[in-house]
């Protein structure tokens, strides 16, 4: 590739122009959230006076203090890690196995099922449908209404199915001449093939289940089974913060209000930035697998 048409002034002042679209974009997302971590650590006076800040004058744990003391804070992080877990692996579960016998192109019927699948890309029940299957199930008030309405995407079937379907042919046939079994085939050669796939919906699925509100909050009406996106709406749309849920603090104590709601923010986001890193040397490759090919 020739570089020297890159190193022109008008090739360096799109550069340019780019970093600087780039930055602001980048400043735009980060400042925001690094001022929420700094208010979690700052006093209610500070929060009061000053009207933005990036590094509180003076550390105050007394938010992280009030929230880990508090039962209802606790166990709705245990249900949103416990449901994510469990999602997850649900969600990888039916979405592999789904997609390897329909990359097969020999299998019969297989194009009925894909058009039924890319109907479903298309084409939603919608909320109220969507409701009276949950209820009709009796899945109401139950954990597995956040886990098993979202067992597979179609869109992400498609694409994990089209990187099983671009695999090598000779790697099942010399697989079936050894006398392997087609669950053997997908366990012992395409998945330890596909850990850029794995990994990269692992961290989609993880994401959308850690984030996801609109499902326990149509389906959940149990407060002790919320996660931890509904205790976060309750805390932040309320004047009282965590006040009126039970605390292992002094009755008297006055909880930090707009700082707790802060602290609860910075908490229910962490695990899933420090979950990233793990993943994100597989993330690119597997966003190219299967992308491209039909």
């Amino acid at each position: 590739m020739d570089h020297k048409k890159f190193n022109t002034p008008a090739g360096r002042v799109f550069d340019v122009v780019n970093l600087i679209i780039l930055g602001a974009m980048a400043l735009v997302m980060i400042v925001p959230f690094i001022y929420v971590i700094a208010g979690s650590f700052a006093s209610e006076y500070e929060l009061s006076t000053r009207p933005f800040f990036l590094w509180p004058k003076e550390i105050s744990f007394e938010a992280y203090k009030t929230i880990f003391a508090t039962p209802a804070f606790l166990r709705s992080l245990l249900v949103t890690i416990g449901i994510t877990i469990a999602s997850t692996i649900v969600q990888l579960f039916f979405t592999f196995t789904f997609a390897y016998p329909l990359s097969r192109r020999h299998l019969k019927g297989r194009n009925l099922f894909l058009n039924m699948v890319i109907f479903c890309m298309l084409f939603s029940g919608g909320m109220i449908p969507t409701f009276l299957v949950i209820k009709g199930l009796g899945l109401i008030d139950s954990y597995w209404a956040m886990i098993l309405p979202g067992a597979i995407s179609p869109f992400n079937f498609m694409i994990i199915k089209n990187s099983f379907q671009d695999m090598p042919v000779e790697l099942e046939e010399s697989a079936k001449m050894d006398g392997c079994t087609e669950i053997g085939i997908l366990w012992k050669i395409f998945l330890p093939l596909s850990k850029p796939i794995i990994a990269t919906f692992t961290l989609f699925y993880a994401v959308g289940t850690w984030n996801d509100f609109m499902t326990p909050l149509l389906y959940i009406n149990d407060s002790s089974k919320w996660p931890i996106q509904l205790l976060l709406r309750q805390i932040t749309m309320s004047s009282a913060g965590l006040n009126g849920l039970e605390t292992t603090l002094d009755p008297n104590y006055v909880p930090p209000e707009q700082g707790m709601k802060f602290a609860v923010i910075v908490v229910a986001t962490l695990p899933i930035l420090i979950f990233y890193p793990f993943l994100q040397k597989h993330f690119t490759k597997g966003m190219m697998v299967g992308s491209v090919k039909g």
